[in-house]
């Protein structure tokens, strides 16, 4: 598995993408740019409904009305994150794809993700739903507390990629 994943980066970055993304002076630090510009965008619109969730802010607003105003940006930011990403692999293959860090921040986007659509889709069903009893607002509790430590950890995880060892 490893060979194939090598001879794949070694194929991804002799491609004329990955040559001229990689002798552009100026596409990977815009790009780069831009992507943390939309982590940004996505963990701010994350952590606002969490601290919601929380009751640490914004305890006057239905949390409804918290998840309308701030969730809907997270689908286009994620699109424009994944172009932006694989811009970034295309760039530099063995940077990412060879860097078991960059799977652990995939992993934690996928678990992010996946929080972020229970919550959507929960309140879609019932937009009262997690605070109809104590059971679920402690459950939302744990919920937001649980998703902001994920995003956390994909921005950790995202940085930390340039520091450890790749293949």
């Amino acid at each position: 598995m490893a060979a194939t994943l090598i001879g794949f980066c070694s194929w991804l970055e002799s491609t004329s993408p990955s040559e001229v993304i990689q002798t552009v002076g100026w596409i990977i630090p815009t790009v780069q740019t831009v992507h943390i510009l939309c982590v940004g965008v996505l963990f701010s619109s994350a952590v606002l409904v969490d601290l919601r969730l929380l009751r640490l802010l914004g305890r006057d607003l239905p949390l409804p009305e918290v998840a309308r105003r701030y969730l809907p940006t997270t689908w286009p930011v994620l699109l424009v994150l994944l172009i932006s990403g694989s811009v970034l692999i295309i760039g530099e293959p063995r940077r990412s794809l060879l860097n078991s860090t960059f799977y652990i921040k995939m992993v934690l986007l996928g678990v992010a993700i996946a929080m972020t659509l229970g919550l959507q889709r929960s309140l879609s069903a019932s937009p009262n739903f997690w605070e109809l009893n104590t059971a679920r607002r402690v459950a939302a509790g744990v919920a937001a507390a649980a998703s902001m430590l994920v995003w956390c950890g994909i921005i950790f995880a995202g940085r930390w990629i340039a520091y450890t060892s790749t293949g």
